[in-house]
């Protein structure tokens, strides 16, 4: 699978502070977190935009990112994770999109990111259109080439049945 993007190139939090939306006021900025090397240089930026505020409580009203730092608990209105630096690195260190990790994540549930990069790493099959063209593909080349023509394989019942040992989400399949 190619990659299609560093997961923080499309991270961005919209930056409030609670004191200011107590006092009717949305005053922020949106900040996009691939600007920053890393979590503490994006705080630091937080100090600044808020430094009328001696001890700013921040408020992230609004924010865009890889649906997999919300699915593990990296960010919400309140929270941003100082691991999300670490565990965008990791995701794209790896052969695999976010899109993966999340399929994953879609099974499971919530899982930390070394359990399920570990999970990844060992059982991710591919991403197929169908149990039908995923079951094809992975047995397609354990089948003889002498196989007599009328020979017919209903890969329709055979997923049917290969399936209980997997799981799809989102076209992603895994092994159970």
């Amino acid at each position: 699978m190619t990659k299609l993007t560093n997961c923080l190139d499309t991270a961005s939090i919209y930056c409030g502070t609670y004191a200011k939306y107590n006092n009717s006021s949305l005053y922020g900025k949106w900040l996009n977190l691939s600007d920053y090397s890393d979590y503490d240089e994006l705080v630091e930026a937080m100090r600044e935009l808020h430094c009328d505020e001696p001890d700013a409580e921040f408020m992230f009203q609004d924010y865009e990112h890889c649906e997999l730092f919300e699915k593990l608990g990296l960010i919400n209105e309140s929270f941003l994770s100082p691991e999300i630096y670490n565990i965008a690195e990791q995701i794209d260190e790896s052969e695999y999109d976010s899109e993966v990790f999340e399929a994953c994540l879609d099974n499971f549930g919530k899982m930390d990111f070394p359990s399920l990069h570990e999970y990844v790493n060992n059982f991710y099959c591919g991403e197929y259109s169908s149990d039908e063209d995923f079951v094809q593909e992975f047995y397609e080349n354990d089948i003889p080439f002498n196989l007599p023509h009328f020979v017919v394989i209903d890969w329709e019942s055979t997923a049917r049945n290969i399936m209980f040992d997997y799981f799809e989400s989102g076209g992603h399949y895994f092994r159970s």
